[in-house]
């Protein structure tokens, strides 16, 4: 089990000399060739996976212009680079064998927001959404609008010369870029915006690099306006990269920034830009059209063009099945009502904004009034959205669509390479008709989606990229799509950007592609930038095949079927980047948000577990054979071969295991990837599995037997006799260092008195057979059967007896069932067998409680999610259902009679743990349904991870990143609130844990509250 890399070739140690070399050229940034990092960035969300030689992370231009400097010598004229910004390009545009100069982790600054006169100053690296959060402040937004918006950098929006929902009225980037800072390969920097005539005199007249591309550009369109104005299709979204049709813009000024938008990264490295900014709408509203066929949706769009909305997108029922099934769809499903006698085929989402509510609703009305329409043919049903909340909940969904499609079972998945062609809208019908007869012959299934008023359907066939046919199929679909395009007068390349598919350039362009070429040299004469795409600068050079660059697929073929089963959730991983959220507010992936290091999230991860299957495949090796040697070998027998390769490896001996094993060291395990990603890629599934058979070849450190082990241990040191002394250990100094030497920030210290005897103190004992059997159908009906987890039952006592207490205040009769361990722990560390045996045990303890039909209710979010998710992967799918207490509450409360009274203007904040946020729809809601119920108001804060996550927080390891995500979302939140209240309440044990550590205050469990405010009120608790 030691996948090593292959010795040194001459190619690497090449690209070693330069980075050596430019380790002495001033450049102030990282770099590094380790195996795992350029694993990472060798794919995007594209077919391809090309490994880099090295990757470069540059502090500010500063650094780039070194880059760039060194490159340009004759020395290294054989070095090539890509940039990269998030690496969301469905064309492998940002992939490259050569170097990746990242754009993303350091120069991601927001430099200037000018509000008064529209606009911002931005590095390369600032992601879409950021900009916009900085810029709401001001009432402003960037408006090129994109599904990958929490993602995509504004570089890499420049680079592709991004659009998506709204281009009819807003347009693409190159609409909204008023001035570019480029590092050309000289080292220099080029400012460009837009040129009047002395300007461009003065541009031209320079003896420089610069002087060359003007040169170069104002020549192309002296010589060739006619041509180029004949050849380029009067599209929204005539995106072709080098758009020579916009060399000169209405007034005639030469504009070069409409070269570099939609260049990909192979003419500059643009570092800096200065985009517009326009109003945010005061008002929205959302008309869903649900059809009874696709066709009827898009013919249709023509006619709804007629009430002048801001965008209409569509999406097909494929798309809308999977959203079904998504955690988005309690948020939206009231708007789209489905009679059951006319099933959804296709829907239009019609948009309108304006800045006066009585304007946008007269829209509204025109069209609504075309719907009601009785002469109308196309068969449709409706629903209209009103506001700004309830639109972005829709558009929200439309955005995870790309991400949804991925969402299939088996193994034929929807594929991007054919997927953004446009063509005029008004043909679209017809054209998409005519698409899906290519793919129906080819006997290929596929969901539909994308803006049919800019004439843009975005067609993702599903694929097996594992079977070696695969790649001819893209081929033949292509070319015949390529053909579609040019009957249509359409482009093949309507929003996604050329990368490997830039071969079809020539044949668009004519005699028109020598002058790209000489665009491409002028910038570049030694192909060194992002070389085969778009254009090379001689002819001699061909552009790459879309089938030339090393597939996924193929390197996924070469994984042994065994191992690709034990491992399905990085094998499902379709690199779509919803993990690299930008949002500190959002749980999604709280180490990459603390890191920014892509190893770090969950694609990385995937990406990394993947690799370690192929290269255990070329040694003959799978999972299911190791799985069953790890097994069946006693750990003693086992222990000096993992005490050798233990030492071997802090001698430093290679071995990528290793490399993978530090990536998933970083997880918290906190399942945001599980719940939110729209693969639902599980990668603490994947860490524990992946962990189970590493550590059958290395030693364990001590701290994990600790961890996995403390709640079977629990119980024995919490009694009464053995707690004294265990809490004065704990507090001991030499312990306490004895505790930080193996691993261990601290460990938390047991409460006064044990949760049977609390809950004793309150007349709740063990469930009880006779008295559970002799429960009346009234009794029966409120009652529930407390099931235990251990860090809220023996650190917190006194939290778990008010939880205990406030439902007895809500007039229910409890009953707690003996603890037992969950077994979470052992699952998070790699002990599967353990934790199998452990859920075993307690799935039959569960079952045998379910007699009775009494609902089983758990407190920590966390703990109880494990019955729903982790005991049915590894005990079978009959495992009882166990509620968390929101669940239960929002079912029972308004049965539940009270005598309480809220006092006037009772209001908390409420800050959910990461795991039932984003794995348990609508959990946040119930808990407003709870207190509402009761009259006191509630605000869902919204929040990322607090950076604690079980036991996370409590490794020294990982201390300083732990409070790097604290202060991401929770540390500010958490301030503010304590600020203007008191009451801020968290429904996770770890999340009050960590406001506790680093706040040094505490905050109350939800029914904790409650308890209080029942007792202020002297109520009448049920016993």
């Amino acid at each position: 089990m030691l996948p090593r890399l292959e010795q040194i070739t001459p190619t690497q140690s090449r690209y070693l000399e330069f980075l050596e070399t430019l380790k002495g050229s001033g450049f102030r940034g990282e770099m590094t060739q380790d195996y795992a990092t350029r694993t990472v960035l060798a794919t995007d969300n594209s077919i391809y996976q090309v490994l880099p030689q090295a990757v470069v992370f540059p502090m500010d231009k500063a650094d780039v212009q070194a880059l760039a400097r060194l490159a340009t010598t004759a020395d290294w004229a054989d070095i090539v680079f890509s940039p990269r910004g998030g690496g969301t390009g469905t064309n492998g545009q940002s992939l490259t064998d050569g170097i990746v100069v990242d754009l993303s982790r350091h120069m991601n600054r927001i430099l200037e927001i000018n509000a008064a006169e529209g606009w911002a100053r931005v590095e390369a690296g600032v992601v879409k959404d950021q900009l916009n959060a900085a810029a709401k402040t001001h009432g402003l937004f960037f408006a090129p609008e994109l599904s990958t918006s929490n993602r995509a950098t504004i570089g890499g929006m420049i680079n592709t010369d991004a659009s998506g929902q709204g281009s009819v009225m807003y347009g693409k980037t190159r609409d909204h870029v008023l001035e570019l800072k480029t590092v050309l390969l000289d080292g220099s920097l080029l400012h460009t915006r837009a040129l009047d005539a002395e300007q461009e005199k003065a541009a031209t007249g320079q003896a420089s690099l610069a002087g060359d591309i003007y040169r170069t550009l104002a020549g192309i369109w002296d010589r060739r306006r006619e041509d180029i104005e004949q050849r380029f299709p009067r599209l929204n979204r005539c995106l072709t990269g080098y758009d020579l049709a916009h060399l000169r813009d209405g007034q005639g000024r030469l504009n070069a920034n409409n070269v570099l938008c939609g260049s990909e990264g192979t003419l500059g490295f643009i570092v800096e830009a200065k985009i517009n900014l326009v109003p945010i709408p005061d008002y929205q509203a959302l008309v869903v059209v649900q059809y009874d066929s696709f066709d009827a949706s898009l013919r249709d769009a023509r006619a709804l063009m007629e009430a002048g909305p801001a965008s209409i997108e569509t999406i097909d029922s494929k798309v809308l099945e999977l959203a079904r099934s998504d955690i988005i769809w309690q948020d939206v499903a009231p708007f789209f009502p489905t009679p059951p006698d006319s099933p959804t085929r296709g829907v239009n989402l019609v948009e309108f904004t304006g800045g006066d509510e009585q304007e946008v609703r007269r829209a509204v009305r025109t069209l609504t009034e075309l719907l009601d329409d009785p002469k109308r043919t196309p068969a449709y049903h409706y629903a209209v959205a009103f506001g700004e909340q309830a639109v972005n909940q829709v558009w929200k969904m439309r955005k995870r669509a790309v991400g949804l499609l991925a969402k299939t079972s088996g193994e034929a998945r929807p594929v991007a390479f054919v997927e953004d062609t446009a063509v005029p809208p008004e043909h679209l019908a017809d054209f998409i008709g005519e698409f899906r007869e290519v793919l129906d012959r080819e006997g290929l299934s596929y969901g539909m989606f994308g803006h049919v008023d800019a004439g843009v359907l975005h067609v993702r066939p599903a694929l097996d990229l594992k079977d070696p046919e695969t790649i001819n199929i893209v081929r033949s679909v292509t070319e015949k799509v390529v053909a579609l395009v040019q009957k249509y007068h359409g482009l093949l390349w309507g929003e996604h950007g050329k990368g490997f598919r830039s071969e079809f350039a020539p044949g668009f362009f004519g005699d028109l592609y020598p002058e790209l070429q000489a665009v491409k040299r002028a910038f570049d004469p030694h192909n060194q930038l992002n070389p085969g795409k778009i254009a090379t600068p001689d002819a001699r050079i061909p552009l790459v095949k879309l089938d030339q660059p090393r597939q996924r697929g193929a390197l996924d073929r070469t994984i042994p079927v065994a191992s690709r089963g034990s491992q399905p959730d990085a094998m499902n991983c379709n690199g779509n980047g919803a993990c690299y959220n930008f949002d500190p507010d959002d749980a999604m992936c709280p180490s990459w948000k603390a890191t920014r290091d892509r190893r770090h999230s969950p694609k990385g991860r995937a990406s990394l577990v993947r690799e370690w299957l192929r290269l255990l495949g070329e040694q003959g090796l799978d999972t299911e054979s190791l799985a069953a040697q790890t097994d069946s070998t006693p750990a003693l027998r086992s222990l000096p071969a993992r005490f050798r390769n233990t030492r071997a490896r802090n001698r430093g001996q290679y071995d990528f295991s290793n490399e993978v094993r530090e990536a998933m060291d970083g997880c918290l395990s906190c399942k945001s990837c599980s719940g939110q990603c729209p693969v639902q890629v599980n990668i603490p599934e994947a860490r524990a599995r992946f962990m189970h058979l590493y550590h059958g070849r290395y030693l364990r450190p001590f701290k994990d037997h600790l961890i996995g082990r403390l709640e079977q241990l629990i119980p024995f040191i919490a009694n009464p006799i053995a707690r004294p002394f265990y809490n004065s250990l704990m507090r001991w100094a030499p312990v306490k260092a004895l505790v930080r030497n193996i691993g261990m920030v601290d460990s938390p210290l047991l409460a006064a008195r044990t949760p049977v005897a609390a809950a004793a103190g309150l007349g709740i004992g063990v469930v009880n057979d006779k008295e559970l059997a002799g429960l009346s159908e009234e009794e029966r009906a409120r009652s529930l059967i407390i099931v235990q987890d251990a860090f809220t039952s023996y650190f917190e006592t006194d939290t778990f007896a008010a939880i205990l207490e406030s439902l007895q205040y809500l007039g229910l009769r409890i009953w707690l069932l003996p603890f037992h361990p969950n077994g979470k722990p052992l699952h998070v560390h790699g002990f599967l067998r353990q934790f199998e045996t452990i859920a075993g045990r307690h799935s039959n303890l569960l079952k045998f409680h379910t007699k009775y039909d009494i609902p089983l209710v758990g407190i920590d979010p966390s703990m109880t999610l494990a019955f729903r998710s982790e005991y049915r992967k590894y005990v079978g799918p009959d495992v009882p259902s166990v509620m968390l207490l929101q669940e239960f509450l929002a079912a029972k409360i308004k049965q539940i009679s009270l005598g309480f009274k809220a006092p006037a203007g009772a209001q908390v904040t409420l800050m959910g743990h990461c795991s039932e946020k984003t794995n348990a729809a609508g959990s946040m809601d119930q808990w407003r349904d709870v207190f509402e119920a009761l009259g006191i108001g509630i605000d869902i804060e919204a929040t990322g991870c607090c950076g604690m996550a079980g036991t996370y927080g409590h490794e020294t390891r990982n201390l300083e990143t732990s409070r790097a995500i604290y202060e991401l979302s929770w540390g500010p939140k958490v301030r503010k609130d304590l600020e203007y209240s008191n009451d801020l309440l968290a429904t996770g044990y770890s999340c009050r844990s960590q406001v506790k550590r680093f706040a040094r205050v505490k905050v109350r469990h939800p029914l904790e509250y409650l308890r209080d405010q029942f007792k202020a009120q002297k109520l009448t608790r049920e016993l």
